[in-house]
This record gives structure tokens, C-alpha cells and sequence, in this order.
């Protein structure tokens, strides 16, 4: 079997020939499907070479921790987002079956049948990919109708009108946990289902999103009253990642549970993170990564604080969509533990600190 010495130095080959590996898989699918330069409405050769970059990006990052679920996981959220855009003229298959004799003629012959096993895998899981998803807002659950007209006043614009929703529901007894599980939480999945099946743009997406940290931030004077129990939290997005508001929910919980907590925000290098662990004296350390690309960049920050002398005390949690999709990955890439959501998170968090574990 392959080391992950091995599967390091395919994934950097990967990139580093990326815009080369993309040209030719773009050629392969347009001499395939030949009517792909003249079909109105079709993506044009620029933003093809575009999609093939990524698809290769992700499975440099797949490749690297030798996780063929990850790339899976991605050629699944990608096969609905192409069936609601209808942009390309060819099966994600054949796109697929490219890709994998692209890998196969251009990278050395052992390099290339290793990459091209992880898109084989994608294919052979295709079948089974749905090309929808179900909505995050279900009748019956807690706060679900405040949640619907959270989110409606959102999709118009009235940011106003939904802070004052949310200011209503806290001033009348709702409390600021239940507000972010059951309404901040599902809404923002909402969001991103919503740009996935070509619903809202991309600026609608982050109209929403910067909404909410807004709001949230009104809340703070119910979150920073909380009595301080001794244990401290530093909370950041791995370098690169620039979605925050997941782990910035979860900092805040752990602030209302008495903890203190040192909010990072998005994209912070991995030395600031290892120099926060040290001067907040951190109990524990939490990372998000909301895309399996930047799963790796993880794995990375986690070594850099094992190594230092003085941060390796602290405890690792990671969160963010590929950990919630592979529950074992946490494992994989050396941290102390994972959990699915803040409450969880905070019950792991003081296992660990007392000397238990996942």
C-alpha cells in the first residue's frame, strides 16, 4: 500500500500541473461531445478549464490524505449543482472517465493510476448520487416558523425586519441557544441549499450570511453575561477557508457556557493560531473547515501546534462539513476529537479538559 509520503507527492503533482491536466481534460470532453462549442446556453472553454481546475484542486486534496470519500463526497455536491444550472453538454461520467485517462497519460504510470483510482471510485459512486436535496427548515421542529420568516426576510433584503424577529423572540423568553440551533443554523444551510440549486446568487448568499453575523452580534450582551467557569477556547477557520460563521457560532456557545473564548475569524495563518493557543493559555483549540479542500490545510495547522513545545498541551476539535459527512477523519488527521454541533462540541470540550476522550 501506499505511504502518505506517496500519496503527498501524487497530490503535488497534481497541482503543480493542474492548468496543464485541465486543458487536456477539456479537450477530451469537448472531442467527445463536439456539439459542447456551438450548444447555447453551455459554459464557454474558459469557464470549463475553470470547473476542471477544481475538480482537480479536490482531488489533489483527496489524494493527499488518501481519502477517496472526500473526493466522492465533492463529485456529489458538484453532480447538483451542475443539474440545476444545466451548464454542461456532457454526463458528469463522462467528465469523470476523462479526467481519469487524463491522469493516467500525463502523470508517471504509477502516480497516475493512483489519482485516476480516486475518480474510478467517484464514478462507480455516481449512480447512486441524488440530483437534489432536501430542504434544512422542516415543519415541527423547534422554532421552525420563526426560522421560515427568518429566512424570507432575508431573501428580500430586510435585514432589518429579521433582526427584529430574533430581538422579539429573545426579548420574550427564547433563549440565544435555542435561537442559534434552531434558526441561525438551519437558515444558513438553507442559504448555502439554495445557491446549490441555483436559487439565490452568490451575492444574495452573502447578503444573508452577513446578515446574520450582524445579528448576531446584537445578541452579544445576552452571550458575554455568562459567569466565567476557568476554561479557555481559541476558535479560527484554517488558512484559506473564508466561511466563518459556523465557528463563529460555536465560540459563541462555548462563551454562554462560562467559557472564555478568543474568536480568530476567517483565514488565519497557522503561526498567528499556534502564538493565540500560547498567549490565551488555550484549553482547548477549535478549527473549522467547511469544504473537504481544506482538509488538509487542518491536518497542516494541527502539526504546527504539536510541534511547538509549548501549544502541543491543548486540545484539538475540528468541525465543519467533512467531519459531520466522514465522522472517523478527525482521527486521520490527528486531532483529539470532532463533534457535529455546539452542544456537542462543548460536552466534548470538557471531557477532554478533565482527562477524558472521544
Amino acid at each position: 500500500m501506499p505511504g502518505f509520503s506517496t500519496h503527498h507527492q501524487v497530490s503535488e503533482a497534481i497541482l503543480k500541473r493542474r492548468t496543464e491536466l485541465a486543458a487536456d481534460l477539456v479537450d477530451r470532453e469537448y472531442a467527445r461531445q463536439s456539439e459542447l462549442e456551438q450548444c447555447p446556453g453551455r459554459i464557454d472553454r474558459e469557464m470549463s478549464l475553470q470547473d476542471a481546475g477544481s475538480h482537480l484542486s479536490y482531488l489533489a486534496q483527496a489524494v493527499a490524505l488518501n481519502n477517496q470519500a472526500l473526493f466522492i463526497d465533492y463529485i456529489a455536491w458538484a453532480r447538483v449543482v451542475l443539474v440545476h444550472r444545466h451548464v454542461i453538454g456532457t454526463e458528469l461520467a463522462t467528465k469523470l472517465e476523462c479526467l481519469a485517462e487524463v491522469l493516467r497519460a500525463r502523470l508517471p504510470v504509477e502516480d497516475g493510476t493512483l489519482a485516476a483510482g480516486f475518480v474510478t471510485a467517484a464514478l462507480l459512486a455516481l449512480p447512486e448520487m441524488p440530483n437534489d436535496m432536501p430542504t434544512f427548515l422542516h415543519e415541527g421542529e423547534p422554532l421552525s416558523p420563526l426560522a421560515h420568516q427568518y429566512l424570507e426576510s432575508l431573501r428580500r433584503g430586510e435585514r432589518h425586519l429579521a433582526s427584529r424577529l430574533i430581538l422579539a423572540a429573545v426579548a420574550a423568553g427564547t433563549s440565544v441557544k435555542e435561537i442559534y440551533l434552531h434558526v441561525f443554523q438551519p437558515a444558513q444551510y438553507e442559504i448555502g441549499r439554495l445557491w446549490q440549486l441555483n436559487q439565490i446568487s452568490v451575492a444574495q448568499e452573502h447578503y444573508c450570511s452577513a446578515a446574520t453575523q450582524l445579528i448576531m452580534s446584537q445578541l452579544y450582551p445576552h452571550i458575554f453575561a455568562s459567569a466565567k467557569n476557568g476554561r479557555t477556547l481559541v476558535a479560527t477557520c484554517v488558512s484559506g477557508d473564508l466561511h466563518e460563521i459556523g465557528v463563529r457560532m460555536v465560540a459563541d456557545f462555548f462563551e454562554m457556557d462560562g467559557w472564555s473564548t478568543f474568536y480568530l475569524g476567517a483565514n488565519t495563518p497557522h503561526a498567528g493560531v499556534v502564538a493565540s493557543v500560547i498567549e490565551q493559555r488555550a484549553d482547548v483549540l477549535a478549527v473549522s473547515a467547511t469544504i473537504s479542500y481544506h482538509v488538509e490545510a487542518v491536518q497542516e495547522l494541527i502539526q504546527s501546534v504539536r510541534e511547538h513545545q509549548t501549544a502541543r498541551r491543548v486540545k484539538i476539535l475540528v468541525g465543519g462539513y467533512p467531519f459531520v459527512k466522514n465522522r472517523e477523519l478527525w482521527r486521520e488527521i490527528g486531532a483529539d476529537g470532532s463533534a457535529p454541533d455546539a452542544e456537542q462540541a462543548i460536552a466534548l470540550a470538557n471531557r477532554l479538559v478533565d482527562g477524558g476522550g472521544e
